[in-house]
């Protein structure tokens, strides 16, 4: 349906969307109405994977001005509590997030948002890539929360979006081996080509089967496990495979209960961390996509006008390719 276009407040701006990835919890939402406490109680815009051009600024705003092309971060504090003073706001209880209810994205024609939370896209960036940040930012968040370094080996488990963004990253960060399980051949395919140096495809081994490949396969066992799957056997094999003193990150989201060697964690110290999506990683995304460090092309593989959404997420749910992209602007287009 169409909307009247809204009006910036006074640090806000008003975008024409041009680019909009779509995420596993798009589909989610679309299909289930709620991702655990989240919970769809009326008609919500999604999408939160985003980039588009300014065409109105509101009258706070200095950085930015109509035509500047932007990257934008969905998550947006609401008020400066002691997260924010941290610099840990994306665990603000109050922030706002595109496309978590009660809050709505940004798939659409035009959206305003927090002018602080809309970077500037340098001229050799592409929409496509802008867009492509809030998926790097989870890889980068994670890794920083592994604490990958030079030399590091790495275990990525999950060969999704999400898998694919943490061996981008776990290497661009120094890491000197990255191995990637995944059930589906097509899956780590991809992985090879963003970069991995192993890949593993499970098919009915045990937790213990699939760590002793993973570290047959690297020569030892990795110090770092980055779990994207959220499926209880993949934790298990994780924590079996993470070398004593090691860390495992969990950044897949499965069932709120989930059964775990814990007892094998605590007494060989392997660290277990979560995350909660990322923070201060856009600047940090776009100087390695302005750089052409890092290369996210390859990620998306299948793209649609807007018009075509329900198209695009009908491909999205069936897993085909990597990431499915959508086009907001009917006048544009350039990637």
């Amino acid at each position: 349906e169409s909307r009247p276009v809204p009006e910036p407040g006074p640090n806000e701006v008003l975008l024409q969307m041009h680019s909009v990835g779509i995420c596993g919890s798009d589909v989610h939402y679309w299909q289930h109405g709620r991702i655990g406490d989240f919970v769809v109680k009326s008609p919500m815009v999604l999408g939160h994977e985003a980039s588009g051009t300014v065409i109105k600024v509101g009258p706070g705003v200095t950085h930015l001005k109509p035509g500047d092309r932007v990257a934008i971060e969905p998550g947006v504090p609401r008020e400066v509590d002691e997260f924010c003073k941290s610099g840990r706001y994306n665990l603000s209880p109050t922030l706002f997030f595109c496309a978590t209810p009660p809050d709505d994205g940004n798939l659409c024609h035009y959206y305003k948002h927090n002018a602080n939370y809309c970077y500037k896209l340098p001229d050799n960036v592409t929409f496509e890539e802008g867009a492509l940040i809030e998926p790097l930012s989870v890889g980068i968040h994670a890794c920083k929360r592994a604490g990958v370094t030079l030399g590091s080996k790495v275990f990525v488990s999950g060969s999704g979006p999400i898998g694919l963004v943490n061996v981008i990253i776990a290497k661009m960060m120094g890491a000197a081996a990255v191995v990637v399980t995944d059930l589906s051949a097509s899956r780590l395919q991809k992985a090879k080509e963003v970069g991995a140096d192993f890949i593993v495809q499970v098919k009915n081994e045990t937790p213990q089967e699939v760590a002793s490949k993973v570290e047959s396969v690297l020569g030892c066992m990795p110090e770092i496990t980055v779990e994207c799957t959220g499926v209880q056997a993949c934790i298990q094999a994780g924590i079996y495979a993470t070398r004593s003193g090691g860390t495992l990150v969990l950044v897949g989201l499965g069932p709120e209960m989930v059964t775990v060697p814990i007892v094998n964690a605590a007494v060989r110290e392997v660290d277990i961390r979560g995350i909660f999506r990322y923070c201060n990683t856009w600047p940090v995304a776009i100087a390695l996509l302005a750089s052409k460090r890092i290369n996210v092309k390859p990620l998306v593989t299948h793209r649609f006008p807007l018009e075509k959404a329900l198209e695009a997420f009908e491909t999205t749910k069936r897993g085909e390719g990597v990431k499915v992209m959508l086009k907001c602007d009917p006048n544009d287009q350039n990637p």
